[in-house]
């Protein structure tokens, strides 16, 4: 139930704050890029500290430097990352991709994954969708020159 609600609220959250940002393009790539460059900054600093950590004890020199690291400065990193990019609407889209969501959700094969065969059957689909808009596109315009024929003229 609280779960429930703090998504609703997140999600609403979002779509406002999306929603101004898409008026500023320049402005919503450049948050945009912070919220990455952000988040990667912490994964980046909690491995360095944890790699510290355990091999500290290895090397005196890397010793001494353990108390001058912050511990929690790598996940407060991610944190403030991951709530920029999901405020932005960016999280998912940033790491995964438009068109492996879209392929997941139609149920479709990766790439990698498609044989030969599967690839030209898709190839053959597009050209016939393509030619079928073509001919589309030109009934349209037969249309649209016969009612322009069977309109009176303003001038008469």
């Amino acid at each position: 139930m609280l779960f429930k609600k703090a998504y609703r609220f997140g999600d609403k959250l979002e779509d406002k704050v999306r929603g101004k940002l898409s008026h500023f393009p320049i402005i919503y790539a450049f948050f945009g890029g912070a919220g990455v460059i952000i988040f990667w900054r912490g994964i980046w600093h909690t491995v360095d500290y944890v790699m510290e950590y355990f091999f500290a004890t290895q090397d005196i020199a890397s010793a001494q430097n353990m108390p001058h690291m912050v511990w929690w400065d790598g996940p407060l990193s991610i944190m403030v990352g991951a709530v920029i990019l999901l405020l932005s609407g960016l999280f998912v889209t940033s790491f995964i991709g438009n068109e492996i969501i879209i392929s997941g959700l139609k149920g479709e094969k990766k790439i990698a994954e498609k044989t030969e065969e599967d690839i030209k059957v898709d190839l053959e689909e597009s050209i016939k969708m393509k030619q079928e808009m073509h001919a589309i596109d030109k009934r349209l315009d037969r249309i649209e020159s016969l009612l322009e024929k069977d309109r009176p003229s303003k001038g008469v």
